[in-house]
């Protein structure tokens, strides 16, 4: 049981922290995956 439970809950806590740093962060720039505009920028 707690073999499950464990990775849930750490899931749960990653997508929580994962919210409020979208939240405190400010706006990212329009781009479907933030690898990609660095990956562009380093080819340019």
């Amino acid at each position: 049981m707690l073999a499950v439970l464990i990775p849930l809950l750490m899931l749960g806590v990653i997508l929580l922290l994962g919210r409020y740093e979208d939240l405190l962060l400010p706006p990212r720039p329009p781009a479907s995956d933030p690898r990609e505009t660095g990956l562009r920028s380093l080819g340019q």
